[in-house]
C-alpha cells in the first residue's frame, strides 16, 4: 500500500534488538504495526521480487522514508520514519519557485555476513551544510544527517543488494517547502532521506567512457552555486548531456567560463589525468564540486605513493595523459576511455593492470569491508 501524502501516513519508529539481531517496526497506531521483524543477516529470499543481476541506476520505489522539519527558529525537530510516498506541500513552495534546495548522496553496502557499511556520512552531512549556508538554509547536524541515514537503510534493509550486486543508494534533500512568492528565503524547511537499490551508473556498466568536451554551455561559473549540490546545478547541463549522448558519448566534460580551455567536470562526477607517476585534477575553489569520492581517491593515491596534484588542466595536457577517470559517489571510479575535442578523439589506457583500476579496487574493497578501514571512513549500521 502506497500513501500519497505525508499527510496520511502513519509515524514509524524502530527498535534493535541485540539478542536476535532483529529491527522491530512500529506505530502507535496497533492497526498499522509491523508485526514481522527483519532479520539483520541476509537472505536471498528475503527480496524475492528484485532481479539484483538487471539492476541498473533508477528510481526503485523501497518501503520507508525519514522526514523531519524545520521552522524560522533554524533548528530541526525529531524526525520520523514514514511509509514512502508522495510528499504535499505547497505551490508557492521555495524550492519548486527559486530552487531553494540541496541534494546529497550516499551507498550502503552489505557484507557477506549480512552487516551494512556506510561510506563518511560524515563528510556528506558537512557539505550538505556548506550548501545551506550557500543556499540560505539552516541543515541538519552531523548527527541528525547521519541518524536519518542510518534509520533509512535500516527500514529498507530487504532492498539493499547481496555483496557485489549493487548498494542502495540514500537521498537526502534539503528543500525550501515553505511557501513565498516575492524572492526570499522560505520560512519552512523539509529534510528528507529516501534509498533505492542501484547497480553501475552508466548503462555500458563498466565499458570505458567517452567523453565529450563542451565548448560553448558551461555548467558553473566563478560567484555561482557550482561548488555546492544545489538543484539548480542540474537542470542545466540536461540539454548538452542529452545531446552528446545523442551522438554515442557517455558524458559532457564541462570547461571553465572565463578561458574555456582548462578542466571543470563531468555532468555528476570529478575527472581526473594521470601522467606517469602524477595523478592531477581540478581545484574545488568555487566552480567544481568537493566530491567525497574525489577527496577518497586523493587520499587512497597518495597512501599508494602517487604524486596528487590539484590544480588547473589545460584541454591539451588532458589529451597528452595516460589514463583519465572520472570519480563520484555515484559513479565510483569510472575508467574514460577516450575524449572528442574539436571533432578529433584522444584514447587513453583502460583495462587490467591500470592505477585506475587500483585505485577504484582499493575504495570499493573498503566500502564493502573486504580491505581493512584504517582511516575509520566507514561506519557498521549494525
Amino acid at each position: 500500500m502506497r500513501f500519497k501524502s505525508l499527510s496520511f501516513q502513519r509515524r514509524l519508529q524502530t527498535s534493535f534488538n541485540s539478542k536476535d539481531k532483529t529491527y522491530r517496526y512500529f506505530s502507535s497506531n496497533p492497526a498499522f504495526a509491523l508485526q514481522q521483524p527483519r532479520k539483520a543477516s541476509y537472505n536471498e529470499d528475503e527480496n524475492g521480487e528484485m532481479e539484483w543481476e538487471k539492476l541498473g541506476f533508477g528510481p526503485v520505489s523501497t518501503d520507508f522514508m525519514y522526514s523531519m522539519k524545520c521552522c524560522e527558529d533554524g533548528n530541526f525537530v525529531q524526525g520520523n520514519l514514514t511509509h514512502y510516498g508522495n510528499i504535499e506541500f505547497s505551490p508557492f513552495a521555495a524550492v519548486l519557485n527559486y530552487g531553494q534546495g540541496i541534494i546529497e548522496g550516499l551507498k550502503v553496502n552489505r557484507k557477506e555476513d549480512g552487516r551494512l557499511l556506510l561510506f563518511r556520512p560524515d563528510q556528506h552531512a558537512l557539505r550538505m551544510k556548506m550548501g545551506a549556508q550557500r543556499m540560505c538554509m539552516p541543515s541538519p547536524s552531523i548527527h541528525q544527517f547521519t541518524h536519518a541515514v542510518k534509520q533509512t537503510a535500516l527500514a529498507n534493509i530487504r532492498w539493499v543488494p547481496p555483496p557485489g550486486k549493487g548498494s542502495l543508494y540514500i537521498r537526502p534533500l534539503l528543500i525550501g517547502s515553505g511557501p513565498v512568492l516575492g524572492v526570499g528565503p522560505a520560512p519552512e524547511f523539509m529534510f528528507l532521506t529516501y534509498a533505492s537499490p542501484v547497480g553501475n551508473y552508466f548503462k555500458q556498466d563498466k565499458t570505458p567512457l567517452s567523453l565529450y568536451v563542451e565548448e560553448e554551455e558551461v555548467r558553473a561559473f566563478s560567484g555561482g552555486v557550482g561548488g555546492v549540490k544545489s538543484v539548480s546545478n542540474y537542470g542545466p547541463v540536461l540539454k548538452t548531456l542529452v545531446r552528446a549522448k545523442s551522438l554515442g558519448f557517455s558524458d559532457v566534460l564541462y570547461l571553465d567560463s572565463v578561458n574555456k580551455k582548462y578542466l571543470e567536470e563531468v555532468s555528476a562526477a570529478n575527472i581526473f589525468t594521470l601522467k606517469g607517476n602524477v595523478i592531477s585534477t581540478p581545484p574545488t575553489s568555487g566552480t567544481i564540486l568537493p566530491g567525497i569520492t574525489r577527496k577518497s581517491i586523493i587520499e587512497i593515491a597518495r597512501g599508494l605513493g602517487f604524486q596528487v596534484e590539484e590544480r588547473s588542466i589545460s584541454v591539451h595536457e588532458l589529451t597528452e595523459a595516460d589514463e583519465v577517470f572520472c570519480t563520484g559517489t555515484a559513479v565510483g571510479v569510472a575508467a574514460v576511455g577516450s575524449v572528442t575535442y574539436r571533432g578529433t578523439r584522444f584514447e587513453f589506457k583502460v583495462g587490467e593492470n591500470t592505477v585506475c583500476q587500483a585505485l577504484g579496487s582499493t575504495l570499493v574493497g573498503i566500502q564493502t569491508g573486504l580491505i581493512e578501514d584504517k582511516k575509520e571512513w566507514i561506519i557498521n549500521i549494525h
